[in-house]
């Protein structure tokens, strides 16, 4: 080969060496920066991700914390209606011993819950219903009951005893078509009044 020809070939080599490492230092460099900005966006995934894991957790802590504070809650007013419940059970026991007894008192109240039914009903012609054992106790005691009522409604008012009922105490008055019905029975009245005193043996038992 001619010394010409060496120089040819060697300026080509020399430039193919140049364009080799240009070339190389270039994917060199954008290898750098394709890892640079990997890692740039693996922090950012990482972060992302920490965030929403604190978020999460920050939820489920809030629901954990309302879930206790309901189920405390229910809990305690549970216990309070236990508790209320018990109180009208006793209530209803020391009623059934005295509606069972001849006492004065039961007497006074057999007399006056049929008075109210009457004068509900706006008197006429009733029948009353009462247990078989408080039948004696207001036969005799009608026609001052009659007169209570008529002055009260105005209305002549005559009171006829009707067959026995299953009941602790108290009465129940009809008209004498059936139409009209007055329910003045011990557990009839607890029923009616157990919402209303509810809150205020709430107050008693709680305050």
């Amino acid at each position: 080969m001619s010394a010409g020809t060496d120089k040819i070939v060697s300026s080509i080599m020399s430039d193919a060496q140049i364009k080799a490492e240009s070339i190389l230092a270039e994917a060199e460099k954008e290898n750098e920066s394709i890892l640079s900005e990997g890692q740039v966006k693996a922090a950012a995934e990482k972060e992302k991700i920490l965030e929403n894991a604190k978020k999460t957790a920050q939820m489920r802590y809030q629901q954990i914390i309302s879930e206790a504070k309901m189920n405390s809650r229910r809990m305690e007013l549970e216990a309070r209606e236990e508790v209320i419940e018990d109180a009208f059970a006793k209530a209803e026991e020391n009623l059934k011993e005295i509606a069972s007894s001849d006492a004065a008192e039961y007497k006074a109240s057999l007399e006056k819950v049929i008075t109210e039914a009457g004068t509900e009903i706006g008197g006429g012609d009733l029948i009353v219903h009462v247990k078989q054992s408080d039948v004696a106790k207001i036969k005799g005691n009608l026609p001052t009951i009659e007169k209570s009522i008529s002055d009260q409604t105005g209305t002549p008012t005559k009171l006829e005893m009707g067959a026995d009922i299953n009941t602790i105490g108290g009465a129940i008055l009809k008209t004498k078509n059936g139409e009209i019905e007055v329910n003045n029975t011990i557990e009839s009245r607890m029923l009616r009044f157990k919402k209303s005193l509810r809150s205020e043996v709430a107050g008693i038992l709680f305050k």
